[in-house]
């Protein structure tokens, strides 16, 4: 894509500002923390590998800030910064992996005798490399996914494809629409409509945005069309993205996911997830237990700032629904596709993951 969602650069993180899109083409720069947190929370950035990328550059903003304290007190800062980034979207589970992530880096110092403030150089420069590693690994890994995602997409098929996990999710090249560009590239000649995804609007505004920047042939529905176009056989694939995949594979996805999936299962329709790995939650066992992030009436009441409710309505705005996994036909990874029996499909990969040598 012409526009890079997310650069780090002198001290200052770059978002492309998503909540502008595709009327203006502007830039949020974050130069602490807190901006960062604020751009994650109102959805400056959004799309859980760009969201994780986003954090890990946080935790580096908070490190830079508080590189003048002694000892225990400069990690007692940037442990409490990176709860805050942590809070900023509760669903997204990449956001707390590249926390984590960065956390053990300054954990690993933390436990070694010098203490920042005798080699605070060092190790700023130490946890800039693990955030811009993140970020780099985030374009390779996406680029995996959609080789391996290729082989699902039928020739000249017409694809559905709900809110937005392409390149402006991720640092660069998505997770469903890297699959979708990958096999336009290599000439299967697909189609694509787009869910517009209320109420934020992420297909209308972001993914009918990037696939006519990039002259991928795509149709914009309202969302209430799908169902009819996957009944009357006008759909041979639906392929989304995710923010958390429980251990047994039930998936957290944009609002509106679930329903996709009924329909999908009742017409028989395969039903892909393309997520990276960092999108797995090991250590859930369903997604009974993913946190839902409910968000602000207003996005329910108000398009762009103008009033379409009336005031004083009751509005239930969450921001997530969870597939079970009985509903998915596959979810494509770096590593492959898993494919029922979710349960021991995502085990193994976790095995090879942690084996010596991987």
């Amino acid at each position: 894509m012409k526009y890079r969602t997310l650069e780090f650069k002198d001290g200052v993180l770059k978002l492309l500002d998503q909540r502008r899109l595709p009327v203006e083409i502007d830039f949020y720069e974050a130069k602490n923390y807190r901006e960062v947190e604020t751009a994650i929370s109102d959805m400056v950035v959004r799309g859980a590998p760009a969201i994780g990328a986003a954090a890990a550059y946080g935790v580096y903003l908070a490190a830079l800030e508080y590189r003048d304290l002694p000892g225990e007190e400069f990690f007692k800062k940037v442990f409490a910064a990176d709860r805050e980034l942590a809070a900023a979207r509760p669903t997204a589970v990449n956001l707390t992996w590249a926390i984590n992530r960065m956390e053990k880096v300054l954990k690993t110092r933390q436990h070694k005798s010098e203490g920042p403030d005798q080699s605070i150089d060092g190790l700023l420069a130490d946890i800039l490399k693990e955030a811009d590693k993140i970020a780099l690994e985030d374009v390779e890994i996406n680029k995996a996914m959609a080789r391996h995602g290729y082989e699902v997409v039928p020739e000249r098929g017409t694809v559905l494809t709900h809110c937005n996990a392409g390149a402006l999710a991720t640092v660069d090249y998505g997770t469903a629409l890297g699959v979708i560009r990958e096999a336009h590239f290599r000439g299967k000649r697909i189609r694509v409509y787009a869910d517009e995804t209320r109420p934020r609007l992420q297909g209308a505004r972001l993914t009918a945005f990037e696939l006519v920047e990039e002259g991928i042939p795509v149709t914009l529905i309202a969302d209430s069309v799908a169902a009819t176009l996957i009944r009357d056989g006008k759909i041979d694939l639906i392929l989304v993205g995710a923010d958390r995949i429980a251990a047994n594979g039930d998936t957290a996805n944009k609002i509106g996911t679930y329903m996709l999936s009924e329909m999908a299962l009742k017409f028989k329709v395969p039903f892909y997830i393309a997520a990276p790995m960092s999108t797995i939650d090991f250590e859930l066992g369903s997604g009974r237990e993913i946190e839902i992030e409910e968000r602000s009436p207003d996005e329910l009441t108000h398009i762009r700032g103008l009033r379409i409710a009336p005031e004083g309505v009751n509005v239930y705005n969450p921001a997530f629904d969870v597939t079970p996994a009985a509903n998915i036909t596959g979810i494509i990874t770096e590593k492959g596709i898993i494919r029922p029996p979710f349960t021991e499909g995502i085990a193994s990969l976790r095995n090879k993951q942690e084996s010596p040598g991987n």
